[in-house]
């Protein structure tokens, strides 16, 4: 399904037992939930970086944002917020967001049980030596009680570029919320889906187990992906000159543009997405995937290793496009 998976995510939600929640919890308490969380941490077995928010460059943070790294919650904590990630990017673990710890398992395509083994690895190493807020009836305790119960939150992020031109994505997010799973924009709540990139997820976190979760997810996605590929199927024998000639319109201004804004590369993107994945255009997934977090307006700055204004962000962030495409 990596056609149109583009990613899963599997993230927990945990508190220490002894510290306050987040609206209560002091600076001097914050600062231990940090310390007691490394020296829980320090012997894993493979290396991670350990990154405090506070003091780091804006536009760095945005990039781990953009990478889907930390969440843009955890930046509006920067005086005491830090994130622990491996150094292959499949493992992050927030601290001092809104609950003490979020931790994160990530993997590329649809794999939602080897990331969620990635969070689960890391919740054991702590279990092992530290206690967290838990109740018999509720489970997990959390900041919101949204979370409680598993904590858990499993997703998946889609690529569904002929659902949204179809204009059905009305009854996807029907067929979402009557299994308890929501849509979101391609950064989660209150983002837009850009790219026609949608995150699927759980909304309920109480009364089911970790795996009835992650398997509903799983199937969800499966067949949301059936219907995508049912609509792809159907704009190409419907016109098959027309709907190629969308898919290389897009490819032609991204090899060849000067001057790209993030919104029209987003939209172009998409296309050169779809035609990657039903071999149309002479590019391939794992590019088309690496472009996408490339070409962000951080991540573009940090390449260009100066301040760029919009114009020229737009003209650097082309320039990359060009190169990652030739």
């Amino acid at each position: 399904m990596s056609e149109i998976v583009v990613s899963s995510r599997v993230r927990l939600s945990r508190n220490y037992e002894d510290l306050p929640f987040r609206n209560k919890i002091t600076k001097e308490q914050s600062e231990e939930c940090v310390q007691r969380t490394l020296e829980a941490l320090r012997a894993l077995p493979q290396p991670y970086t350990f990154l405090p928010l506070k003091g780091m460059e804006a536009n760095e943070k945005k990039a781990l944002a953009e990478a889907h790294l930390i969440s843009p919650d955890l930046m509006e904590h920067e005086e005491t917020a830090a994130a622990l990630i491996r150094d292959d990017e499949k493992i992050s673990v927030m601290m001092n967001e809104e609950d003490h710890l979020r931790i994160q398992g990530f993997t590329m395509g649809e794999n939602l049980n080897d990331a969620a083994e990635c969070a689960f690895s890391i919740d054991d190493a702590l279990q092992e030596q530290l206690s967290f807020a838990f109740d018999p009836q509720w489970g997990y305790l959390t900041a919101c009680p949204t979370n409680a119960g598993t904590g858990l939150r499993a997703s998946v992020m889609l690529h569904l570029p002929m659902l949204t031109a179809q204009k059905q994505m009305g009854k996807v997010n029907q067929i979402a919320a009557k299994l308890g799973l929501t849509l979101r924009g391609i950064y989660g709540e209150g983002s837009e889906a850009l790219g026609n990139l949608y995150q699927l997820s759980n909304q309920v976190t109480l009364g089911k187990t970790e795996k009835e979760i992650i398997d509903a997810v799983a199937a969800t996605a499966r067949q949301m992906a059936e219907m995508e590929r049912i609509y792809r199927h159907k704009a190409e024998d419907k016109d098959a000159v027309a709907f190629e000639d969308q898919l290389f319109r897009s490819y032609g201004l991204l090899t060849n543009a000067r001057r790209m804004p993030i919104k029209e590369f987003m939209a172009h993107w998409s296309n050169l997405r779809l035609g990657a994945a039903l071999g149309r255009l002479p590019v391939s997934l794992k590019t088309c995937d690496a472009l996408l977090t490339a070409a962000q307006p951080a991540h573009v700055q940090k390449a260009a290793g100066t301040a760029l204004n919009d114009k020229d962000l737009d003209a650097y962030r082309s320039e990359l496009i060009r190169n990652a495409l030739a």
